[in-house]
């Protein structure tokens, strides 16, 4: 009797993905699962907006603030609108005054000066100085109020030497008035330095001495007068000697008034 044989049956070749060995069961069943879809209510839709075009909802304060910053822009617009109106309007009268009354700049000079007690050998010195003012006012419809509170300095090298005031009159228009302002120095301590170049100076005869004056006035337009302004003159004096019969070598002085260079003069 022939014994049956038997035939080795192959194993049918699996279908689907090869386990990883090394994978747990746990997350293998996990990765294989696969999520429900949301469901989307129907006439609900789902709009992405970019980051930058989200709207926020401003606080409750910042429409207040709104306001406050809204009356502070106007208020400055005002007040810069009333600036403007009052520039034009100043200009508008210096153009007038200008054209009306035609202002020149008074002129001022130094005539003689007559100096006193100046004895440099002594340890201090108390200078007395009689300057000689000439005053000229060449306009024909403009006055000039000089007032009190003027302040005269003579000085060397940067020193104070005396000190005065300026006469307080009306010069009214097309007038001179020459006068003498009386300066006074008190116990002046003077360097060595100084001292022996105030010496040299005096051998050479060339004694230079600053001059500058501050003096409150007052200008007159016709029946009009300005507020209080301040002219301030500076004049550059060498004189031969430091003596009563000093002699004037040169002279050189620069005026300023701040209403004259207002009207463009």
């Amino acid at each position: 009797m022939m014994a049956d044989r038997v035939h080795p049956v192959q194993p049918e070749p699996a279908t689907g993905p090869i386990p990883d060995p090394w994978e747990s069961p746990r997350s293998s069943a996990s990765s294989q699962s696969i999520l429900p879809k949301p469901v989307r209510q129907p006439g609900s839709y789902v709009i992405q907006v970019p980051r930058d075009l989200v709207l926020r909802v401003p606080p409750k304060g910042n429409g207040s603030r709104a306001k406050a910053y809204a009356r502070r822009r106007g208020c400055c617009f005002l007040v810069f609108a009333w600036l403007g109106a009052l520039l034009f309007l100043l200009a508008v009268v210096a153009d007038i005054l200008y054209l009306v009354f035609r202002p020149r700049v008074p002129q001022y000079s130094i005539d003689a000066l007559s100096i006193a007690s100046f004895n440099l050998s002594a340890a201090s010195v108390s200078p007395a100085f009689d300057a000689t003012v000439r005053a000229e006012n060449p306009n024909k419809k403009v006055g000039i109020y000089y007032r009190d509170g003027s302040d005269i300095t003579v000085a060397y090298d940067g020193v104070t030497l005396c000190t005065g005031a300026w006469l307080a009159f009306y010069q009214s228009p097309g007038n001179v008035t020459v006068f003498v302002a009386a300066l006074k120095g008190s116990t002046i301590r003077l360097s060595s330095a100084a001292r022996q170049a105030l010496v040299t100076a005096e051998t050479q005869r060339q004694v230079p001495l600053e001059i500058d004056v501050k003096v409150p006035v007052r200008i007159k337009f016709g029946g009009v007068t300005s507020w209080t302004i301040t002219v301030k003159l500076k004049c550059d004096v060498t004189v031969t000697g430091l003596t009563e019969n000093a002699k004037i070598v040169s002279k050189k002085c620069g005026v300023k008034v701040k209403l004259f260079k207002f009207l463009g003069l």
